[in-house]
């Protein structure tokens, strides 16, 4: 497992964990089943408190992405199509966002924007 903290993004470590980790399991990088490194284990590696990465492995928990077994350790969830598709909906909507503040900048109308995706989308398929 790679986590990599960015000390200068605004974002606190904790949260870049909990999204590194749940990319990587939303990816496949990680599988169901696998066990994740200890709480003290990460954060040593890390250089952080373990209270900030036990808050990461936390919020994991809470969100169905990863399970803890007592005196085992936490081990990554099987993987929940709907949870996952709910995330990728959140982040084609981020995406459609920037790009409709991109088109706005640009004074593109939405058939403009609406036949770029079209495109894109067929030369996908």
């Amino acid at each position: 497992m790679n986590i990599i903290i960015d000390n200068k993004s605004g974002s606190p470590i904790y949260d870049q964990i909990y999204s590194q980790i749940k990319g990587q399991i939303i990816n496949g990088t990680l599988r169901e089943n696998e066990l994740l490194p200890s709480i003290r284990g990460l954060a040593k590696d890390l250089k952080i408190s373990f209270i900030t990465t036990k808050r990461a492995y936390e919020e994991l928990e809470r969100e169905g992405f990863i399970y803890t077994v007592p005196a085992k350790g936490c081990y990554v969830a099987s993987k929940n199509v709907e949870l996952i598709r709910e995330e990728n909906l959140k982040l084609i909507e981020e995406y459609i966002e920037k790009i409709a503040t991109l088109s706005a900048a640009c004074s593109l109308k939405t058939e403009d924007v609406v036949d770029m995706v079209k495109f894109i989308m067929k030369e996908e398929n």
